[in-house]
């Protein structure tokens, strides 16, 4: 094998179908971590080694190991479980991790805080409620994520049924995660494992699919490797339109790396030629993509490389067929709908507000007793909230009761609610300053200058990580925030409000007390200076990129 690939190259293709030693890692009782090439391998499965960063210096002091614990992802194609598959998740929770649950922007959920001796009975549980955390993380395809809400098109249950055929289509043949974490043997012979996609070397760094329904963008569609909007014309779904190349990690202090937002390749108008336009793309990106430096191993890169028109002609050339020209389509939302709001079929959902998906002790008493009813199924969206869905107009009263009950609905600003943050610290390994914990302290601090100029309920888009991976997608926000060092950020401006400019850097490392300055002047010159149905990203860019 050549020098050149990454050392997580060597670990993928000489780990026996992901199962390298993770077995006998799990049983070792010395430490509660893993084995380093373990670690790697794990994420195939849907869980993260992590450990305390609050605890770090006081465990070294009492020359202790880090306190280590695992993250756990479950894959929840369109991010929709049963009532009982809630109940169960919750029951789960209680019993292993820290009892919080986290909805993550891509409309699944992940547990904390797990012990490595909870591993295989965690995943047991969740497989008897039939969920799994199967290339959840990894160098693979991750979770398919869709527009949320019913209400925005008839065709919407057709739409949402490609989440789970792609993400069937596009799993890894390996029974590791079945063999390690459930039935503890070997289930088939190794060649009936053969892996006509993934090979033995997977791809070169993991990948996301969206899948949106306009006008909502709910998804963030251009920020992910394949993107397909729906094409729906009197409210029959003619297809969809392909994009290809987004992306927003970059590294700080690399001007090589950078953010991207898919390309529109064409357009594909039946389920034959767009699961076989899906399929191909990720044997491209195979095939081609960087597996020497993971820095540039994302499919933006090799797009790059071999420029749109030449990875168009490489995909046809593989799928057989030319792509369609692109439909005409409009995005004019990108928010969640709060609230209640009846489907094309009568129906009732309603979409619970969960600041940064941390499920809050009261909103997770509220879910368990929902959940008991039977009466509701449960879905993540794409914004880190909670839809609850199928709700027959009989039992539209009960659901109300509880949510009075359990005072649900309280009064937010516009900005909380458009708000979007990362994990960071204290578990993410990467994190270079606070994000979930800190950005709603900082919003409400930004809410009485909001108030001061009357833009409280202004649904402009703000977004923040700990770290320039960009996992809260903070480049496609109205404000984003990307952690340099503590308590110091970079502050970009310019996104649109629909998800289809990226933002480009405003001022750098600043503080809390400059951020509140700035924020204060921004909002000033804002509401002096807007035009006519304005938002707040449009004017930034004006204001300050197209001078």
């Amino acid at each position: 094998m050549s020098d050149k690939l990454s050392a997580v190259e060597k670990i993928k293709t000489a780990s026996d179908g992901l199962r390298g030693t993770l077995k006998e890692s799990i049983q070792d009782n010395h430490t509660g971590n893993l084995r380093p090439d373990d670690q790697v391998l794990v994420k195939f499965h849907g869980m993260y080694v992590q450990d305390d960063r609050d605890r770090r210096a006081e465990r070294a002091a009492k020359k202790l190991d880090k306190l280590y614990s695992f993250m756990i992802r479950l894959r929840i194609p369109g991010g929709a479980i049963t009532a009982k598959q809630w109940a169960a998740l919750h029951e789960i929770s209680e019993q292993y991790g820290t009892g919080t649950l986290k909805i993550t922007t891509r409309q699944t959920v992940q547990l904390h805080g797990l012990l490595k001796h909870q591993l295989r009975p965690t995943i047991q549980a969740f497989n008897t409620a039939k969920l799994d955390s199967i290339a959840a993380c990894g160098d693979v395809n991750r979770n398919v994520i869709v527009s949320s809400h019913p209400q925005l098109s008839p065709v919407h249950e057709q739409v949402y049924a490609y989440a789970d055929k792609i993400s069937q289509l596009l799993l890894p043949k390996t029974q590791a995660y079945y063999e390690v974490f459930i039935d503890g043997e070997k289930i088939y012979e190794r060649s009936v494992e053969a892996d006509p996609l993934y090979q033995d070397r997977y791809l070169p760094r993991k990948f996301k699919i969206g899948i949106a329904i306009p006008p909502s963008n709910d998804v963030d569609v251009f920020t992910n490797d394949i993107g397909l909007i729906a094409i729906i014309e009197n409210d029959e779904l003619k297809g969809f339109n392909i994009s290809a190349g987004g992306g927003l990690a970059t590294t700080h202090g690399n001007s090589a790396t950078y953010s991207r937002l898919g390309s529109i390749l064409g357009f594909t108008d039946n389920e034959e030629d767009t699961l076989k336009a899906v399929y191909e793309i990720l044997t491209i990106q195979r095939d081609f993509g960087n597996r020497e430096d993971r820095k540039f191993s994302r499919l933006k890169y090799t797009i790059d490389k071999l420029t749109v028109s030449g990875f168009k002609k490489e995909l046809e050339k593989r799928i057989g067929f030319e792509l369609k020209e692109a439909k005409p389509y409009t995005f004019t939302e990108r928010s969640d709908r709060y609230g209640w709001q009846q489907g094309h079929d009568g129906k009732w959902y309603y979409t619970l507000f969960i600041e940064h998906g941390v499920v809050k002790p009261y909103q997770k008493e509220f879910l368990a007793e929902l959940a008991l009813l039977n009466i509701s199924n449960f879905i993540f969206t794409a914004n880190q909230n909670l839809m609850l869905g199928e709700i027959a107009p009989e039992n539209k009263q009960a659901i109300e009761a509880l949510i009075s009950k359990y005072n649900i609905e309280a009064e937010t600003s516009g900005l909380r609610r458009n708000s979007m943050a990362c994990v960071a610290l204290p578990t993410c390994p990467l994190a270079l300053a606070e994000a979930q914990r800190y950005l709603p302290e900082l919003v409400t601090k930004l809410e009485p200058l909001l108030e001061r100029y009357n833009l409280l309920q202004d649904d402009i888009v703000i977004r923040m990580t700990g770290c320039p991976n960009g996992c809260g997608r903070p480049y496609v926000a109205e404000i984003g925030f990307v952690g340099t060092g503590p308590g110091q950020y970079n502050l970009m401006l310019g996104g649109d409000r629909y998800g289809e400019r990226l933002n480009k850097l405003y001022k750098e490392k600043l503080d809390e007390t400059e951020i509140l300055t700035e924020a204060d002047l921004l909002f000033k010159q804002f509401v002096i200076e807007r035009r006519i149905g304005e938002t707040f990203g449009d004017f930034a860019n004006r204001t300050f990129f197209q001078n």
